[in-house]
């Protein structure tokens, strides 16, 4: 068994706590990187909520939307917070539990795909549909798919895509307020 110290799949750039919500994946395959926005309480930033719902720790009573949420089992492997920081909390060689009931069309197999979770990573951007993204999560989210593109060479520009994209009954994260131009410029770079 590996040491989760030395594993690879933690980014240096982050800062490590870890989420019990994750599992090995069934396959070696990582292809798909999936974007996601969350604020939580809806529309607010900068708590301790986030980490809080990532590890089970989500006070149902600390406010009336927790109550709805607080028994979920969810992960990403990163988030990262509107002033950048980067928090990482599931190994990327492992499965995170983020994506949900969700499909894709993968280009390269020519078939839908389900299950997402076994092969693709979790971002979370601290925000919501409306509000626009920071300058310093743009950087840092570049950062990290840099990284990601070294480590998994199937994560191809057309394998970077939204939950909304997977998921479009169902969510609509990061939404218009992110914009995908200024991404690219940030990965040219």
């Amino acid at each position: 068994m590996t040491d989760p110290d030395s594993s690879p799949g933690w980014w240096p750039s982050a800062r490590r706590v870890v989420s019990p919500n994750a599992d090995q994946r069934p396959h070696d395959e990582v292809s798909l990187l999936l974007i996601h926005a969350i604020s939580l309480p809806p529309g607010q930033f900068h708590g301790a909520a986030i980490e809080a719902l990532f590890t089970n720790r989500l006070d149902p009573q600390a406010h009336p939307y927790f109550a709805a949420i607080a028994h979920l089992r969810v992960s990403a492997h990163m988030l990262i917070r509107r002033d950048g920081e980067c928090i990482q909390f599931v190994d990327t060689d492992r499965r995170a539990w983020h994506a949900g009931r969700s499909c894709w069309w993968d280009p390269n197999q020519l078939r839908w795909r389900k299950a997402l979770n076994d092969f693709t990573v979790g971002i979370e951007l601290e925000g919501d549909d409306a509000t626009s993204f920071t300058k310093a999560q743009y950087a840092h989210l570049a950062e990290a798919i840099k990284w990601l593109r070294a480590r998994y060479p199937a994560i191809t520009p057309g394998r970077i895509t939204s939950h909304a994209r997977v998921a479009p009954l169902r969510k609509t994260d990061p939404g218009p307020a992110f914009d995908w131009a200024y991404l690219h410029q940030q990965l040219a770079r």
